[in-house]
């Protein structure tokens, strides 16, 4: 006989409906319970809902809900004027998934492109929170836009539509409207609505061109270093990685590999990601030119280009482009936030119809109400004064890193970045790569986030540099920036006192 505790019935206030549901779902669990241990075996005739609820103290109502849920999922079987007979019995619930790593005999195949994903080395995800963290993407909650974007988005809901539908893959029309005439004014492109592609930030843009532009065998040409989860997107397609190296103005376009496989390159042209250099014009013609001579894309990632200091942000490289080779990408994590996840693709004209009907298959659009905000501000001027505020305050904090770096860092440091963007490599000639994680490992036990630039390079530990860091400081307070660098200097110094004496290596040149 079924068995449960249940208080006496009540008047029904919604209190009661909520005590209802819950004792409906106890009296559903129980008979599963019993299906699945055999007290109740297939075919046993269950009591009447009315004999049930009698017993148990409960409404009749509630007996009937659960009765009819057993019944809608197969378990029991009922008829007019038949006691409720048990179907099948309920098996007990599966065993908890195995660990990750771990292998079953039977384990389902998966695709070449997962199991290179699988091997791909990936940047670490965030570990715990440190009292002052120089992660470089990382914003300043506090920046926000928080009253414009309300009050635009509060427009958007109360606007009367007559239906909520998918829009056009290729993202909402103002938007597309409003980047083009923001571009021309900030990035000196000029180009046509109908190019643009709104997309879930430069990641799924850098994507999608992989997936689009690369096959098995093919070969790209990527900064080194550079941003490795672009780096992981191209290989995981199988294409060969063709490491270029860079120097204080960019990629060396002089060593672009020649071979009829080179698809594409992946460059970062207006602050080079990480060390920060700006392709001068006589670089950006010759990679056109190599691009024309090869078939090959260009694919310009434009990841912080409206933050510069001292001086106008430096133009697109696409705003050179006679031939339709550049595909730009552009981003609002750097100016807005990360978590919001809204990107562009500015594509040649024969690409779009590709990657609009890709963003089809994906995930139909990016979020529409988003957009619309984002289209409000741009064509309000809202976004662009927020811009230039931000600029302002980020050059604050820029120049607090480097008087701290300069008073408390060693004499023979050196800071590569500062003219542009949101972050610096900080290079320590008394230290090795292989040293790098040590000293983020003793920074962090001071309450500080650095991070290594080894991962950053394909060849990560090359015996011709010295020790770096990639520190970002746009999510920082002044007040921050003193103490963390104040950390990290002590933090240096230990690990400094407790290594033995190395021979400096000289930072005369770009590594």
């Amino acid at each position: 006989m079924v068995q449960l505790r249940a208080s006496a019935p009540a008047r029904q206030t919604s209190r009661t409906r909520r005590s209802r549901d819950g004792t409906g779902r106890r009296i559903y669990d129980l008979l599963r319970a019993q299906m699945a241990d055999g007290t109740l075996a297939a075919g046993a005739r269950l009591p009447s809902t009315r004999a049930l609820a009698a017993e148990l103290g409960v409404s009749r109502t509630t007996v009937t809900a659960a009765y009819e849920q057993l019944a809608a999922e197969g378990f029991i079987a009922t008829s007019a004027g038949r006691a409720a007979t048990v179907a099948l019995p309920a098996r007990p619930a599966r065993p908890m998934a195995p660990r990750a790593g771990s292998r079953r005999a039977n384990a389902p195949a998966l695709s070449a492109f997962a199991h290179r994903l699988l091997g791909a080395e990936l940047p670490a995800l965030p570990a715990e929170r440190v009292r002052i963290d120089f992660r470089y993407g990382a914003l300043a909650s506090r920046d926000f836009p928080a009253l414009a974007w309300r009050r635009e988005y509060q427009a958007q809901l109360l606007q009367q539509r007559d239906a909520l539908g998918y829009i056009e893959p290729e993202g909402d029309a103002t938007l597309r409207q409003s980047l083009q005439g923001y571009l021309r004014r900030a990035r000196g492109m000029a180009c046509d609505a109908g190019q643009i592609v709104i997309v879930h930030g430069s990641q799924q843009a850098i994507d999608l061109c992989a997936r689009l532009l690369l096959d098995a065998g093919d070969a790209f040409v990527f900064e080194e270093p550079g941003y490795l989860m672009a780096r992981a997107c191209f290989e995981a397609t199988g294409a060969s990685l063709l490491a270029t190296p860079v120097d204080a103005h960019g990629i060396d376009t002089a060593r672009l590999p020649e071979g009829d496989r080179v698809r594409l390159a992946y460059v970062t042209p207006s602050h080079q990601f990480p060390l920060g250099g700006v392709l001068p014009v006589g670089r950006r013609q010759q990679l056109l030119q190599w691009a024309q001579r090869h078939g090959a894309w260009v694919i310009e990632d434009d990841y912080d280009g409206e933050f510069r200091y001292g001086q106008r942000p430096i133009d697109a490289l696409q705003s050179m482009d006679a031939d339709g080779r550049v595909i730009y990408i552009g981003t609002f994590s750097k100016a807005l936030s990360p978590q919001l996840r809204l990107g562009y693709l500015v594509l040649p004209a024969e690409l779009v119809p590709v990657f609009q009907r890709v963003k089809r298959m994906t995930d139909r659009h990016a979020p529409v109400w988003d957009q619309r905000v984002l289209a409000a501000l741009i064509a309000s001027g809202a976004y662009e004064r927020h811009v230039r505020r931000m600029r302002r305050e980020h050059e604050r904090r820029r120049a607090a890193l480097l008087d701290a770096a300069a008073r408390h860092l060693p004499a023979d440091c050196r800071i590569d970045g500062a003219a542009a963007g949101l972050h610096v490599v900080l290079w320590l000639p008394s230290l090795r790569p292989r040293d790098e994680a040590a000293l983020a490992t003793a920074a962090r036990g001071r309450g500080v986030g650095v991070y290594p630039v080894s991962p950053l390079y394909a060849a990560p530990h090359g015996a011709d540099r010295p020790a770096g860091l990639v520190l970002g400081y746009a999510s920082l307070t002044l007040e921050q920036i003193e103490q963390g660098i104040h950390a990290l200097a002590l933090s240096l110094k230990a690990l400094s006192r407790a290594a033995r004496p190395a021979r400096p290596v000289s930072t005369s040149g770009r590594p």
